[in-house]
């Protein structure tokens, strides 16, 4: 019979600090992105997601993939933009800010969350070391 082990505490805050890391990446990159209308590839800056995974067991989370939002360009009247169309509208980027200062302000929490975990557990070991002295 194999015998399976899940992570501890450490490896699962650790996991957390790093897919969050990731998740404030990818927002930062969104808000700096906010009004770019040609992302080089002929149309604005497309937001982008993050997507964890776990393995199904106790244990700590990776991410899986970054994917597009593939949710409609925004548009905003701008006549004597090269990029308007005929009636006077460039798209915009897909980005909402509001939103994303609150995916923002999640993602900050789960990392802190994940910075206390690794606190306490330090505090713990200091204490442990002490009783055995």
């Amino acid at each position: 019979m194999e015998v399976t082990h899940g992570l501890g505490p450490i490896d699962i805050a650790v996991s957390g600090l790093k897919a969050q890391s990731k998740q404030i990446e990818v927002i930062s990159s969104n808000v700096a992105n906010s009004r770019t209308v040609d992302s080089g590839k002929g149309e604005p800056y497309r937001r982008r997601v993050v997507s964890l995974t776990t393995d199904g067991e106790l244990g700590g989370v990776e991410v899986d993939q970054i994917l597009a939002d593939m949710s409609d360009f925004t548009k905003m009247m701008d006549p004597g933009s090269p990029l308007a169309d005929a009636d006077g509208y460039i798209s915009m980027p897909n980005v909402n800010l509001p939103v994303e200062m609150m995916n923002l302000n999640i993602a900050s929490r789960v990392y802190q969350a994940n910075v206390a975990v690794l606190k306490r557990y330090q505090q713990m070991v200091e204490v442990t070391l002490e009783l055995l002295r």
